[in-house]
């Protein structure tokens, strides 16, 4: 989950794994995420479970372009 002072939200994996490492200086500076969401502000990193789920995903240019 995060937590912000106003809000907890669940975090959602498009893909299964296990987690192996948080964030923990989110708990300090959560700004980061928008700041540096590339860099400083990564949330979790996961070994994930069946590779094959990430032919399943959009590439940055496809999800810029339906979120968008």
């Amino acid at each position: 989950k995060l937590e912000a002072v106003k809000t907890v939200s669940d975090v959602f994996l498009p893909v299964s794994g296990e987690i192996l490492e948080f964030n923990e200086s989110l708990d300090d500076h959560p700004e980061l995420i928008n700041e540096s969401p590339y860099d400083k502000g990564w949330i979790i990193k996961i070994r994930i479970k069946d590779s094959s789920q990430l032919n399943k995903l959009l590439d940055a240019k496809s999800y810029a372009e339906i979120s968008g």
